[in-house]
């Protein structure tokens, strides 16, 4: 069912590529009515236009607030072409049919960014955009709505292909993306209402996104999938990728799971390794190549295949050593210009600029089928002064400085988890298991291929309690001489008795890091 474009209402605060529109409009003899900033640029540029104002024979007012917000506009948008009555009421009040609405709203999410200041904020709040939008949304069977200037071009074509004319299944389609937009407006609107009152778990939550790449698959190659982006500032992430190929969503996966790490820890250099979401090495170092070495030695089984991101700016002797293996992703804050020329001879391997990336949302979110769980971001590793030096031997300030770190490292990797550390360097980490006891043996047999002469005098962090002895025996038998534990089971005092007579440390965080 096509329907003919005889009038037109135009208002974008976005006048980029309308002067092509025009052209087009003006061939099919489409006549214009328009307000403010987009009736100048349209007479600016040489076309007839009628005011709203003079159309309406009423002046906007409330500095603006009330132009468009007219029975003979929204009339005009919303009578049902095919209901006698409504022909019948439209004549009676010599209300003409608008037939293409295009529309685009006030840059809320841009003044976000640029002020502060809460009435020009509030001001920027657009009104009568979204309520022509939905208008023209909801009445798709005879008018055509158009939000994004990236359409022009298919509005364009529909207009030749049907002489003047739009098809059904163009208009129903131009709905559902206007729609989308005005859910996504008024969401982004909520948002910042929310994080002014600090209301994190509103009664009802709605999460904005603008889709930024159509990735090639998701987990696996039948699954489709798509990145979004949840921020006001919704252009980019913050990640430049200068080379390789496309990103796939197992690699967007294993890039955010790094920066949680990255963000995690102070300015000291740091090489995270990760693989399928997990760490497979950590390492804190004042030389930047000790820290990757470190890193890469703490499992390099695991570390074949994975990405590698760095809190510092990568130079040749480090990308030397990087191209010695097989990775899949290298992010970094920043690559001097020998240290590109080498890593870009593998043209696949994706290279990531994350200078400019920040975190900017506490939340955390967990989708499933028809419903999702928020949480806060866990943040904290431990508070010092609430430590419990459960056992006869006690921890130097130099070992607390150890054991934060260990236990840190933990939060990020999957429950059960058990890591193991030395010299600020993972040596061996035991993740994902059901029983806390595989994965204290999976970390010990790890670091007992790659790291032996590590683990003497080595430190274990537990992600929760032992509910048992057994775990902690099997890491002190390894060579661990101090556990890190939030504490809390039944058993506590069959674990602590075990660790008096191994005369090993251990302390009682009282902080539990499952991540599931």
């Amino acid at each position: 069912m096509i329907r003919k474009i005889k009038n037109a209402l135009i208002s974008v605060s976005d006048k980029t590529e309308i002067s092509k529109l025009l052209k087009i409009l003006k061939k099919y003899n489409i006549e214009i009515i328009s307000s403010g900033g987009t009736f100048k640029k349209i007479r600016s540029l040489g076309y007839k236009c009628t005011e709203v104002s003079s159309y309406t024979q009423f002046n906007e007012m409330l500095d603006g607030r009330v132009k468009t917000l007219h029975p003979k506009i929204h009339a005009g948008i919303l009578h049902n072409r095919s209901n006698k009555k409504h022909r019948l009421e439209m004549k009676k009040q010599k209300f003409s049919s608008i037939d293409l609405v295009i529309v685009n709203f006030y840059p809320f999410q841009k003044i976000i960014l640029e002020s502060k200041n809460e009435k020009k904020l509030i001001e920027s709040i657009d009104i009568g955009g979204p309520t022509l939008v939905r208008a023209a949304a909801k009445n798709f069977k005879d008018v055509t709505i158009i939000t994004e200037k990236n359409d022009y071009p298919r509005l364009t074509y529909e207009l030749k292909k049907y002489k003047g004319c739009t098809s059904l299944n163009f208009r129903e389609l131009m709905s559902s993306k206007a729609f989308g937009l005005t859910a996504y407006y008024d969401s982004v609107i909520a948002q910042w209402f929310n994080q002014k009152l600090k209301i994190n778990f509103p009664d009802k939550k709605t999460i904005f996104g603008r889709k930024i790449e159509q990735l090639r698959y998701g987990e696996n190659p039948h699954q489709k999938s798509s990145i979004y982006v949840n921020d006001y500032n919704d252009e980019e992430l913050g990640l430049k990728k200068i080379a390789g190929k496309e990103l796939s969503y197992n690699n967007y996966n294993d890039i955010f799971s790094s920066l949680n790490i990255l963000q995690s820890i102070n300015k000291i250099p740091t090489t995270v390794i990760i693989k399928h979401g997990n760490p497979c090495g950590v390492s804190s170092n004042s030389s930047p190549i000790n820290s990757f070495e470190k890193a890469y030695a703490s499992d390099p089984v695991s570390a074949f295949g994975g990405i590698i991101a760095c809190n510092f700016k990568l130079n040749k002797s480090i990308a030397n050593k990087i191209n010695k293996r097989f990775f899949e992703v290298i992010l970094a804050k920043g690559f001097d210009t020998n240290a590109l020329r080498v890593l870009k001879k593998k043209k696949n391997l994706r290279i990531i600029d994350i200078s400019k990336f920040k975190e900017k949302n506490n939340i955390s979110f967990k989708f499933f089928d028809g419903s999702f769980l928020l949480q806060d971001k866990d943040k904290i590793i431990f508070n010092k002064k609430k430590l419990k030096y459960v056992t006869k031997n006690k921890p130097s300030k130099k070992e607390i400085k150890e054991i934060e770190f260990a236990f840190n490292i933990c939060k990020f990797v999957k429950s059960n988890a058990i890591v193991l550390t030395n010299n600020l360097s993972t040596i061996g980490i035991g993740a994902g298991q059901p029983s806390r006891l595989d994965s204290c043996k999976i970390a010990t047999q790890k670091a007992k291929k790659f790291q032996p002469k590590e683990l003497k005098n080595s430190i274990a962090a537990s992600d929760a309690f032992f509910p048992f002895a057994d775990g902690i025996k099997t890491l002190i038998n390894s060579g661990v001489k101090i556990i890190v534990q939030p504490g809390g089971s039944i058993k506590d005092k069959e674990v602590i008795e075990a660790a008096n007579k191994s005369k090993i440390k251990m302390i009682f965080t009282g902080v539990r890091h499952f991540n599931h």
